[in-house]
């Protein structure tokens, strides 16, 4: 199978007929083999009962429903654990993004060999409230992973097979699928620009609240991707500077006290002074942080994703999937 096309659907039953239709008509014009996978993420609307009637049409079109609304990660999960097409391409069943970009992403990565093109919405037809936040967010995003894609949030992404079944999505990650995706040794990740649609139905389901959940979760990942595997080396580093400052201080202190004592000098009790309590704290907190990163570092090594990511291909060896 050529193509496998995973969708994350969450109330939109309005869209969904049009777009399976518009998939369905880019596929046959350029003889794709294809599969479109819908992951209805709990919806409260039609869309179960739409999908449905769709896969009765279209033996190619699938279907998965949560119990509940789980999130875009969970369902983006769900959908790569079973895509079986070369090249996997993941869009939003809002119709903001266009079926007609899947032809050129199908090639950057089958003839281009990317391992993964993530969209650029260049022109966006949203209101100013998001485009902002959004132009600010892609920024620090690329200050902080060195990842230099414009628009990493893009939901319209074509993928290998093998990305999308090495790595794991999950929490809200799926804004930081190439990010996870580099970390993972898929170095060769290029950028489209895309059209971008203007929302036919409905309204958005994200929030402004999005944009503080995502910058804190870009925090977490760029931690994760620089101390994941090594936190001791985190957590040891700064606990051994603290206690260190703090073991001069107060070595520093005790030998002032001497020095004025020999030499007949009015001096204070060391406990009389505000820098011995400060001295103190900062021993007290390099210990807990070099602990930290001790108990942090024994979890690491007993993780059962410590050495995940190293073999990228074997001869004459059968490799499980998501074994290394």
């Amino acid at each position: 199978m050529e193509i496998s096309l995973v969708i994350p659907t969450y109330n939109e039953e309005e869209s969904l007929p049009e777009l399976s239709n518009w998939i369905k008509e880019v596929m046959d014009t350029h003889h794709f083999t294809y599969e479109l996978i819908f992951i209805d993420d709990g919806s409260t609307d039609q869309s179960w009962k739409i999908i449905k009637n769709l896969s009765d049409q279209n033996t190619c079109i699938k279907g998965i429903r949560f119990r509940r609304n789980y999130g875009k990660s969970a369902a983006l999960n769900t959908g790569f654990s079973i895509a079986q097409g070369n090249v996997v391409i993941t869009m939003d069943s809002d119709l903001q993004d266009n079926p007609e970009e899947i032809p050129a992403l199908y090639k950057m990565i089958t003839e281009e060999n990317y391992d993964l093109v993530s969209g650029w919405k260049k022109k966006r037809h949203d209101p100013i409230t998001k485009t902002i936040p959004t132009k600010l967010y892609n920024w620090a995003t690329r200050r902080m992973t060195k990842l230099k894609l414009h628009d990493i949030n893009c939901g319209l992404k074509a993928y290998k097979n093998d990305v999308i079944k090495t790595i794991e999505v999950y929490g809200e990650m799926h804004r930081y699928i190439p990010v996870i995706a580099l970390r993972a040794g898929f170095s060769k990740i290029g950028e489209k620009v895309v059209m971008h649609q203007e929302r036919k139905y409905g309204k958005t389901k994200f929030g402004m609240e999005r944009f503080i959940n995502g910058f804190l979760d870009l925090l977490s990942i760029s931690f994760v991707s620089r101390f994941g595997k090594r936190p001791m080396h985190f957590f040891g580093s700064l606990g051994t500077l603290a206690f260190i400052g703090g073991g001069i201080i107060s070595i520093w202190l005790i030998i002032e006290k001497i020095y004025g004592l020999a030499h007949n000098m009015p001096v204070r009790d060391i406990t009389d002074q505000p820098l011995f309590y400060l001295a103190l704290v900062a021993m007290i907190i390099g210990s807990q942080l070099f602990l930290t990163g001790f108990v942090s570092e024994l979890i690491a090594r007993n993780s059962p994703e410590k050495n995940k990511y190293l073999i990228k291909e074997a001869l004459n060896i059968e490799l499980k999937k998501n074994a290394t």
